[in-house]
This record gives structure tokens, sequence and C-alpha cells, in this order.
């Protein structure tokens, strides 16, 4: 199975000319050149173009839960969903938080790069959404990263889709299936399949809020605005408590003009609700996926690990986890 972010150069943008065009800090590099790390200086600016803020350490907790439940959403395939439900994950259970994710792709991407072998589990969520009698905690796997937790998938949920049509309440099928163990953990992450079908409709309306990671390339950008027409008619119909958490910049290559006007346009667009933490292109992903490990224990010291814990900061400063 391929990983979800692909590591194929990009051969038809020319290179930024460094001489013209001054080039942000480059996230492969230390992680302390970082936009948004303790060694940002006053009045830098990041990727986006915009003053970049200092993302504190966040306090520990002292009780856990209720969660906060989170959709990873893009109809778009390949635009970093996956890798980011794993390593934004693993990098708020390295602060501490409890966090527990939800593979909602029948590829399965998310159990895999965690090391879950799916397809040889009798009970996945699967199970979870079309039968009665399961207890959600037996389903439930712990991986080799503290704090970290996952409820697997693999090929029978794409058979759930159909199988749910004639339910009732069909929409509010996962949180049914959540409401037993939101208690249990602090954060509560959706990877949902890239298409807006039944299953992220379940997603969507299971959730708090809304993580969308967008491609920096411009075809990228052309179902954003799908997807937030489907986002505000959730809210309206059906999850008045759902919120866009923000919209995330990947697969970013400072050495091209292309990722940065992608990025510029995006800001433009949709103003704060873009993170200020930027995800760049590296072959590190893949590798960490083969691995079965995220990037924060693969490759630790790593400027994408930085990057992912950053944006872990930056999200419990928005609000967007405990």
């Amino acid at each position: 199975m391929e990983p979800e972010v692909t590591t194929q150069e990009q051969p038809h943008h020319n290179p930024v000319d460094e001489s013209s065009v001054p080039l942000p800090p480059n996230a492969d590099r230390e992680p302390a050149q970082l936009p948004g790390t303790e060694t940002a200086g006053a009045g830098q600016l990041g990727y986006t173009g915009r003053p970049l803020p200092v993302f504190p350490e966040p306090p520990p907790l002292t009780a856990h839960g209720p969660a906060r439940i989170i959709a990873m959403c893009n109809q778009k395939g390949g635009v970093g969903k996956t890798t980011t439900t794993i390593n934004l994950g693993a990098a708020l259970a390295e602060v501490g938080r409890r966090v527990l994710l939800v593979d909602f792709d029948p590829q399965g991407a998310l159990s895999v790069g965690l090391g879950v072998r799916a397809n040889e589990l009798d009970v996945t969520i699967y199970n979870l959404l079309v039968e009665r009698g399961h207890d959600v905690r037996e389903v439930i796997q712990h991986t080799a990263t503290e704090n970290l937790d996952v409820i697997p998938a693999n090929i029978d949920l794409s058979a759930a889709e159909v199988q749910l049509v004639g339910e009732v309440a069909r929409e509010q099928i996962l949180a049914r299936v959540l409401r037993p163990v939101v208690d249990d953990y602090d954060v509560i992450m959706i990877d949902c399949q890239p298409s807006l079908g039944l299953l992220t409709v379940n997603a969507l309306t299971a959730a708090h809020g809304v993580i969308i990671p967008l491609e920096c390339e411009f075809f990228a950008m052309r179902g954003v605005a799908l997807l937030v027409e489907t986002i505000d008619k959730i809210t309206d119909r059906l999850n008045p408590r759902l919120q866009v958490d923000g919209i995330l910049a990947t697969m970013f290559d400072s050495r091209t003009l292309h990722s940065k006007e992608v990025v510029r346009s995006v800001v433009d667009h949709f103003k704060e609700q873009v993170f200020h933490t930027v995800i760049s292109r590296t072959v590190k992903f893949p590798d960490a996926t083969l691995a079965a490990e995220p990037i924060t224990t693969y490759a630790s010291t790593h400027g994408a690990a930085a990057a992912y814990r950053q944006l872990a900061r930056e999200l419990i400063a928005r609000g967007g986890a405990a």
C-alpha cells in the first residue's frame, strides 16, 4: 500500500532565484529554523507571509477528557490527511494528551502507518458501525507511542456506506460509536476518506472541529470551496457545534515560487483560518510510514518532526485541543 504523501520530485517548476526572492526558513533543516518556534524573532515572517507568533509549550493536564473530536478532511486524495493525523496525534501525545485516532478510510493507511495489521483483525471500525453488541474499547489498539491509540480499519469499511443508507439517523452512527470513550481521551482525530460521502458526513457530524490539509498546488485549492460548503450544510442541518479549526498547508517546497504563491493565495482567501505552521515535503514521511512510526519518533530531531510539534502547540493555543 502506498503512503499518502508522495516523494516525487516536481520538475515542472523552476527553482526560486534566491538573489531576487528571499526564501523563508527551510523546514528540512534544523528545527530551530522553523517558523513559530521559540527562536522566532519579533516581526519575522513565515511561509504564510504573516508575523510568526511563538506557541508556548502547553502546560500538563491535571485531568483527562472529555475529548474534543477533530475530523481530518479533504475530498482530494494525497494531500497529507493520514500523515497529519498520525504525526499531529503523536505530537499531542508527546505533551501528555491522551489521543485516539480513528481510521475512517477503507484503504486503512492510518492503521498500517501505526503498525496495526488491520487485515488480520476480525473486528474493526466497520463492525462497530454496522453491527450491534461490540464494545468499542475491545476494538481499540494501543500503539508503540505512549498515550496514542487507534481504532483500525480495513477494506471492509468500503461496504459500510451502502449498508448504512437505510439506517435511521445514519449520519450519527459514528458519534454513537465514539460516545462511550469520549471521556477517556483528550483528543479524538478521525482520518476521513477522500470523498464527501456518507462516511465523511458521519465524521463531520461527530466532530467538534475540522482540519483541512491542503497540498501546495493550485489544483488542490479547487475542491476546498466545495468542502467548506459541505461543512456549512452540516453545521446548519446536523451539527451546529462544528467549526473549521484550520487549513493546513502541506507538501510545501520552499525551492519553488509556485508553493509560495499557493500559500499566499490560501491566506488571502481564508485569512486567519490558515495555520501559521506549514508542513514541507520530505522523504522522511514515507520512510516513517514504512517503519510504522510517527515522524516524532522515527526522526525526532528532523525539521518535519519539529513542524508537527509546532502544529500541536498552535492547535492547543487556538483552542482546537485541550
